[in-house]
């Protein structure tokens, strides 16, 4: 029996990275997976992936094409879902990302600063302000934002960033207090360096967050690490974890 047997799933930015590696968890667990990205090629392939590994675990995923910082997509996808596989349990609010592009505040452009409040902390509100009322129908289920180490400590250099996450870990509190009552749990991982594929290159040509990397105790994290904790929060194992900043860090945050 699958950890997630007979839910719903809903992951935005499934195409690669964390979010690929979130939806095979799921989909191996048990879950009907509805990977979403802006990038088709990507996400079909995620979904294909995830389905393999499905195998007879009873899971299975789909690819829906989706723009997180567009009301009218997210409102198509989530209305898709539900009258495709009938209900949605479990948002994973994955799309984001920081470039080599950030900066200090004083150096940083302002078109930065504005691609990645739109793209991770307004994408996140987008798609919970859709979401939700799909889950409430639902009779409850698990909200999973991403936030980052970077809310919880100092990293120099990556202002933009550090801003957007900083908001998203506040909006998860709220949300985690305003939607218990619809029995709906609200939480945010925090990550540190994740080597996905994006992120190794910033790692190479980032020297803030090339230094970060003797902080990690257990070294480096993987998008497997991140996609454990999902699907804690996404099952019912976690039912009374609610408005939560779950560092996956290797230790960053303590050390």
């Amino acid at each position: 029996m699958g950890r997630l047997d007979g839910k719903v799933a809903l992951i935005t930015g499934g195409g690669g990275g964390i979010g690929r590696a979130t939806a095979i968890r799921f989909a191996e667990e048990g879950a009907t997976v509805v990977v979403t990205d802006i990038d088709i090629s990507l996400g079909d392939e995620s979904a294909k992936l995830a389905k393999e590994a499905a195998g007879n675990a009873g899971g299975d995923a789909v690819f829906m094409e989706m723009d997180v910082t567009d009301h009218d997509s997210v409102r198509s996808v989530i209305s898709e879902t539900v009258n495709r596989f009938g209900k949605l349990n479990v948002l994973h609010n994955n799309a984001g990302g920081s470039t080599m592009q950030d900066g200090p505040v004083t150096e940083a452009p302002d078109e930065e600063f504005w691609r990645v409040i739109k793209l991770d902390l307004f994408g996140t509100f987008v798609c919970s302000k859709h979401g939700i009322p799909a889950i409430v129908e639902a009779g409850g289920g698990s909200v999973i934002n991403m936030s980052s180490n970077v809310a919880l400590m100092a990293l120099p250099g990556r202002d933009c960033y550090t801003a957007a996450k900083g908001g998203v870990a506040s909006m998860t509190r709220s949300m985690a207090v305003e939607y218990a009552p619809n029995k709906i749990r609200v939480n945010a991982i925090a990550p540190s360096v994740t080597l996905s594929d994006r992120v190794k290159k910033l790692v190479q040509e980032s020297p803030e967050i090339a230094k970060i990397s003797e902080q990690h105790l257990l070294g480096f994290g993987m998008p497997i690490h991140i996609a454990n904790m999902a699907v804690y929060l996404a099952s019912d194992e976690s039912e009374i974890t609610t408005g939560q900043i779950l560092s996956v860090d290797s230790g960053v945050t303590i050390y």
